[in-house]
């Protein structure tokens, strides 16, 4: 009787065995990851469907599952997409929390899942949800990194977190995080993805390599606005795979956003889109915005072939303000108003560039010579801007708005040609004629003049130029900018 109980107990151990679910991250799970991040979609979906016919236990294709949703999504910012692929969270988050605990995986791919929804949800106001997500996979991490110290993925999501809750302007979101009580750092969310984006490649982890630089590089262009940030950016993505259609988008995003035109159409004229690459209409609104920072001609057909092929929310107000711009430009005034009222009524307002453009569309029509100085200096061509605006002065411009952009205008273009003399005088002209307006520019330029003082080392008047924007009647991006002061005083805090 005693040996048949030990046979039934032994017996009853291997079934469970046998029908417990694991994470194994093998080599077709490594070859769907990274297909999903390089936006070969159809290719990861077929490797992932093989690797649950064969090993149909195997948690880690719901974490993939999960990824190939993510990535589909920003790549389509689809709301109705959205709202339908969100039903799978729940089940995944089932799935995952019932399998190994033993395996780092197991809190990581919950955490990861927990993100993934909430930088989503955010994206479309959901902010009360994003901050539970948010707040929930904060917790897994912590937990993970104190069980499995040497697991080194970890530190991604962590370091994006402690990078998100030291750097969110005030707003709902970080009203909700605040609530649960969980406080980030920026420095230390930054230093954890530069040390992982030095080492990670001689670990056992190097695949997650890819997403890594995705969230290092967008922090440092969006973030920490590094005057490196482009180059960095090059070197950080030349072991990726040429073919990637998401390699593409990240240098083209921030070749966008640091002044880098040439560089960016010159990589998007290159590309050839693979048969199973996800389409990404976001990359002809950034080279529409590339080309027309350039002057070229042909700007406003990737403007219309985003517009008529983007089927999500963003931008989408954004790109019909530049074909205003366009017409004004060409002093086509019956042409602009059109596209006005196309940014008034077209898109939505989910994102930031959008409700600036709705604001600008509101306002006084801006005026051409800073508009062109604008655009060039936006496309790095800083000594074309300043050209522009040779042999003007404040006193050429009839709107107080005007005047003061004059003045910030010139100092941005200063500053981005090192020009540091020049673009602190310009700046603080800015400010002295525009503290009280509602406009952004007085404030802007007393964050530049900021950074500026702080690579100088000169804290006493860094400090200085972050404090003054407390005082400022600025209601244009108030969040964002009295966000970027608190980060710079922080920074510099003690020194």
């Amino acid at each position: 009787m005693f040996r048949k109980l030990i046979f039934l107990t032994v017996l009853i151990c291997c079934l469970k065995v046998d029908t417990y679910a694991n994470f194994d991250f093998n080599p077709n799970c490594v070859q769907a990851y990274k297909a999903i991040v390089s936006l070969r979609l159809t290719e990861a979906r077929r490797i992932i469907n093989r690797e649950k016919a064969i090993h149909p236990q195997n948690s880690i294709t719901a974490l993939l599952d999960n990824y190939y949703d993510f990535y589909y999504l920003l790549t389509t910012e689809n709301k109705v997409e959205f709202d339908k692929l969100i039903q799978n969270k729940s089940a995944r988050i089932d799935l995952l929390d019932k399998d190994d605990e033993r395996s780092p995986y197991h809190n990581f791919a919950m955490a990861q899942v927990y993100l993934q929804w909430a930088f989503m949800q955010s994206r479309y106001g959901e902010f009360t949800s994003a901050g539970f997500g948010i707040n929930k996979a904060y917790r897994l991490l912590q937990e993970n990194a104190k069980k499995f110290p040497s697991f080194t993925p970890n530190n991604i999501p962590l370091g994006v977190i402690n990078v998100l809750l030291g750097s969110l302007p005030g707003g709902a979101l970080k009203s909700v995080l605040g609530f649960f009580g969980i406080k980030g750092n920026t420095q230390t969310g930054i230093s954890m993805l530069e040390s992982l984006s030095n080492t990670i490649k001689d670990t056992p982890y190097s695949y997650h390599y890819d997403e890594l630089v995705f969230y290092y590089t967008y922090i440092l262009t969006n973030v920490t606005n590094d005057p490196n940030a482009f180059s960095k950016t090059v070197n950080l993505t030349a072991a990726q795979d040429n073919q990637s259609e998401f390699k593409a988008y990240i240098i083209a995003y921030v070749g966008m956003k640091t002044g880098h035109s040439n560089e960016v159409i010159s990589l998007l004229d290159k590309r050839v889109q693979d048969t199973d690459s996800q389409p990404y209409p976001a990359l002809d609104y950034i080279m529409a915005i590339a080309k027309m920072n350039r002057g070229d001609n042909d700007a406003n057909n990737y403007f219309n072939k985003f517009i008529q092929e983007y089927k999500g929310v963003n931008y989408i107000k954004d790109a019909y303000l530049h074909l205003a711009w366009q017409c004004l430009l060409d002093s086509d005034i019956r042409r602009y108003n059109a596209f006005i009222v196309l940014v008034r009524s077209k898109g939505y307002l989910y994102n930031d560039k959008d409700k600036q453009a709705l604001d600008e569309a509101n306002d006084d029509p801006a005026n051409v010579l800073l508009l062109r100085a604008r655009l060039l200096c936006d496309g790095g061509y800083y000594n074309k801007a300043l050209a522009v605006l040779a042999n003007h002065g404040a006193g050429d411009f009839k709107l107080q708005r005007d005047k003061i952009e004059y003045y910030y205008r010139i100092g941005r273009i200063y500053d981005s040609m090192d020009n540091d003399d020049e673009a602190l005088k310009f700046y603080t002209s800015a400010i002295n004629i525009g503290k009280t307006s509602t406009y952004h520019y007085a404030a802007s330029s007393a964050i530049r003049m900021g950074m500026i003082y702080e690579q100088k080392k000169d804290f006493t008047r860094a400090r200085n130029a972050y404090q003054m924007i407390s005082n400022f009647g600025t209601k244009q991006f108030k969040n964002s900018l009295e966000q970027k002061a608190k980060d710079g005083l922080n920074r510099i805090s003690g020194k």
